[in-house]
């Protein structure tokens, strides 16, 4: 448990310092989980990092609660861009679906046409 927090927390050390240090606009964090990513393609999951994820997800829902305090703290201004606030959440989600779909059609394509190509050289 402890190897995989580790590795965990110095992929995102290693994303941080590397965002800091080449004013990347994009956050520390995510660029530890692309690292991570890259590492799991590269070596595969390893049962000890299977560990830790599976406690993580187990106290995912602790995870919210700053969330939610931000929003009781911010309730008046919330109420006052209410429209802006719904819009977005509107279009984004639109946006999501659409993009999510196209992925989904492209992948079928692309497989579809994995097997197709398969199953002709299996019957030549």
């Amino acid at each position: 448990m402890v190897r995989g927090l580790t590795v965990l927390l110095i992929c995102q050390l290693i994303g941080e310092v590397t965002a800091k240090a080449l004013d990347l606009p994009m956050p520390g964090p995510v660029l530890g989980m692309l690292l991570l990513f890259g590492i799991l393609l590269w070596r595969g999951a390893p049962n000890w990092l299977n560990q830790v994820a599976q406690e993580l997800l187990r106290v995912l829902p602790l995870l919210f609660v700053p969330a939610g305090v931000g929003i009781m703290n911010h309730a008046q201004l919330m109420r006052a861009e209410w429209l802006a606030i719904a819009v977005t959440l509107l279009v984004s989600t639109v946006i999501t679906m659409i993009v999510t779909a196209g992925a989904l059609l492209l992948l079928l394509r692309l497989t579809a046409g994995r097997k197709a190509s398969r199953n002709a050289t299996n019957y030549d």
